[in-house]
């Protein structure tokens, strides 16, 4: 899918959950609900498999996370319910991988700074929602912990070294009884 394509899905997922969402209460039920159906009908409608569909995926929560800054909610704080949507949707289309956790992470953290937000409590929030999620994808809480850590600590490698250490602040110790390993070497890349 083009780089078009993409800010496609990434504009579509933002008006579908801003539409989702307005009028509701804003719980985290009701945008772990939008995400979810945002995620399937996103994922359903892609002509992509493999890299491409965790691509699409990512583009999609992109647009999720400008869709809850747009309704005044901070994206930080939706973090965790917007991964756990994610990969609730993802996992009702296809299967759910570390991958998909991986990069869920990184574009929660991405668009969290792109909206102004904080980068620390959404990479938080990230690794709490894949560890939610880890029972219904099959996989352990630590696996799952782990991918959306090292996804959210690259993506703030990208961002700059103030995100990396925010992010890195936010992920010690434990998070919902988990400690977070991130198993992915960090190579801050200049452009």
């Amino acid at each position: 899918m083009s780089g078009k394509g993409m800010r496609h899905v990434v504009a579509e997922a933002k008006e579908s959950f801003v539409g989702a969402v307005k009028g509701t209460d804003e719980s985290a039920v009701a945008v772990v609900d939008a995400v979810s159906d945002i995620m399937v009908h996103t994922l359903r409608g892609a002509n992509a498999v493999g890299t491409e569909l965790i691509t699409v995926g990512a583009a999609a929560v992109t647009g999720v996370v400008q869709g809850v800054a747009e309704v005044g909610v901070a994206a930080g704080d939706a973090a965790r319910s917007i991964m756990v949507g994610a990969l609730r949707g993802t996992g009702e289309v296809g299967k759910a991988t570390v991958e998909t956790v991986s990069a869920n992470a990184a574009a929660i953290v991405r668009a969290t700074e792109e909206v102004g937000g904080n980068v620390g409590g959404a990479a938080k929030g990230a690794v709490e929602g894949a560890i939610d999620a880890a029972r219904d994808l099959g996989m352990n809480a630590e696996e799952a912990a782990s991918a959306a850590g090292s996804g959210a600590l690259k993506a703030a490698g990208a961002i700059g070294s103030t995100a990396i250490g925010q992010v890195r602040n936010a992920l010690v110790g434990t998070i919902s009884g988990i400690r977070v390993v991130i198993k992915e070497p960090l190579r801050h890349e200049r452009a």
